[in-house]
């Protein structure tokens, strides 16, 4: 599968066979992953591969919603970046977090992106404080460290991705010659 194909085939995936991801294909993965550009080359993201099903399960109530499907999945990457690396952290993390993705498919495995840099750990209640300080509670996330957004992997239990659905791009691409 070429790199278009490949594009056109991702989607996000929140519900996982019981296979278990193997570690050679997951560190695969993050092999690609780290190859990802970032500003100035600061090389600032880092990662959290959480393989344990009841971390992961805990992990799935950092949010009170859009979090609860990651219960099932095999396995579960965290992408943080180093603030003292670059202040642009987040967007490295998030370029790195798109190569995990990326690479996943390739391995013929499905994802689904959680954010949680700046998400509320229950929607409308901030005193509940944030779901990367709930993380923070039961994982080892390094204090200098903020974390972009949690990766769910795993295989997919359907036979083939649904069709994406019909999208109007027009006007979103502006050509000046």
């Amino acid at each position: 599968m070429d790199f278009f194909e490949l594009v056109q085939s991702r989607r996000s995936l929140r519900k996982f066979s019981e296979r278990r991801v193997e570690s050679h294909t997951v560190e695969k993965i993050l092999e690609a992953a780290l190859t990802a550009p970032s500003s100035r080359s600061s090389r600032s993201t880092h990662f959290l591969v959480i393989e344990n099903k009841d971390l992961i399960r805990h992990m799935s109530y950092m949010r009170d919603y859009g979090s609860a499907f990651m219960a099932e999945a095999p396995v579960v990457v965290l992408v943080m970046g180093d603030k003292r690396a670059t202040d642009l952290w987040v967007d490295n993390a998030a370029i790195s977090a798109t190569f995990v993705q990326l690479a996943a498919e390739a391995a013929g495995l499905g994802s689904c992106w959680v954010h949680v840099d700046g998400r509320e750990h229950m929607k409308g209640h901030p005193e509940m404080g944030t779901a990367e300080s709930y993380l923070r509670t039961f994982l080892p996330i390094p204090e200098e460290f903020g974390v972009e957004c949690a990766i769910a992997m795993g295989y997919s239990p359907y036979e083939s991705p649904r069709p994406r659905p019909e999208q109007d791009n027009s006007g979103k691409v502006v050509w000046l010659k």
